[in-house]
């Protein structure tokens, strides 16, 4: 929502009131709006890094189907040489 002209106006007039009452206030408000953006960089900065390092390994959902498949392959596999040995044997010659 934006401010009316007036709105502004009368918040710049609140703003250097202010700052001629009370300059410890207006260096206590700065050094805390410093803390604050240094902590919201730390903080981007590390979920950055986060996001990064999450986005090149494979989830661990991945790995789990992954593992499931080659299992399942090998199950199939071995059973197709039982039965292919067994047709075999079975076979006259």
């Amino acid at each position: 929502m934006a401010w009316s002209q007036d709105e502004e106006r009368l918040l710049l007039q609140i703003e250097r009131h202010l700052i001629d009452e009370d300059p410890r206030l207006v260096a206590r408000l700065e050094s805390f709006n410093e803390r604050v953006q240094r902590k919201e960089h730390g903080r981007r900065r590390r979920d950055a890094k986060k996001e990064k390092r999450l986005s090149r390994r494979p989830r661990r959902s991945t790995i789990v189907i992954m593992v499931s498949w080659v299992l399942i392959a090998t199950l199939i596999a071995t059973l197709l040489i039982l039965v292919l040995r067994h047709e075999a044997a079975a076979l006259p010659l």
